[in-house]
């Protein structure tokens, strides 16, 4: 009996390594055929029978985009927009989950109610009513009109991420605080910050992510090649006569390198700022 419930452990254990096993390739092949497909001359894209190796190795799309001035205002612009989106979406859900976490006021639970409901309704419907108001504001073809849109859609969950976790840390913080004298201000920057700094990378990373990968209003919002970001600088490769598809690859292995670095770098921070705000101390 027990060597048969060993022999079905084993079992199951091979299969749950073969399942892991499949599901690491499905989603990893078309980010491995990706790196590949940048390494070959555009000829070489569609050669049948296709190969992940090519014999032809070549950094040529790299090197044009590189080199290509036009092409590197795409990174900078979602470099400016990403990093403006992510302070500014980080300052303002301090503030205001430190509010909704430590005081009580008049209209906090319909202040909650609009952050909720603008989290649940579907950006695309925005669309027209925000290209009307980017317009009418005079913010078209511009940086702020970019920021500020992009603020709208990742603000909601950061509040609601930072208020999660300031809800976790015990008042008796800051009550010590005010017994040594300190201010609401100094009590955010000086006890409640520092031991925030996973909830705020989390949502951090999250932020830079909306920022960096929208297209839809990017591309809405923006009229200039010289405003345009890196989504919407893959797509203008596809020409009326020709389709760079190395260049386009290339483009989005650089493009994933931002995002990439984030997740090895602040991983820890990441996964616990995602997991701290379930729990209540």
């Amino acid at each position: 009996m027990a060597k048969t419930r060993r022999a079905i452990d084993r079992a199951s254990r091979v299969w749950v390594i073969v399942g892991l096993a499949l599901g690491a390739t499905f989603a990893g092949f078309p980010v491995v055929w990706m790196i590949s497909s940048s390494f070959k001359k555009n000829s070489e894209i569609f050669a049948y029978p296709p190969s992940l190796l090519t014999d032809g190795f070549s950094a040529d799309a790299y090197l044009s985009i590189l080199t290509d001035p036009e092409k590197l205002r795409f990174f900078a612009n979602s470099y400016l927009v990403a990093l403006s989106v992510t302070a500014l979406t980080l300052v303002v859900a301090v503030l205001a989950a430190y509010a909704f976490s430590r005081y009580e006021f008049a209209g906090r639970k319909s202040l909650n109610l609009i952050i909720l409901s603008v989290q649940a309704v579907p950006p695309i419907t925005l669309l027209i009513p925000f290209f009307s108001l980017i317009v009418t504001l005079r913010l078209y073809n511009t940086y702020q009109g970019l920021i500020l849109t992009y603020m709208v859609f990742t603000l909601p969950y950061a509040i609601i991420m930072m208020t999660a976790y300031f809800n976790t840390l015990s008042k008796e913080l800051d009550e010590a605080a005010k017994i040594d004298g300190a201010n609401p201000l100094k009590i955010l920057t000086r006890v409640i910050l520092p031991i925030s700094v996973p909830a705020m990378v989390s949502v951090g990373t999250y932020t830079f992510m909306i920022a960096w990968n929208e297209y839809l209003f990017a591309l809405t919002l923006t009229r200039t090649t010289d405003m345009r970001t890196v989504p919407i600088g893959i797509q203008l490769l596809m020409g009326q006569m020709s389709y760079e598809w190395n260049e386009m690859m290339a483009m989005s292995v650089l493009g994933a390198i931002p995002i990439l670095l984030l997740f090895l770098f602040f991983q820890r921070y990441f996964i616990g700022g995602l997991t701290a705000g379930g729990i209540k101390n």
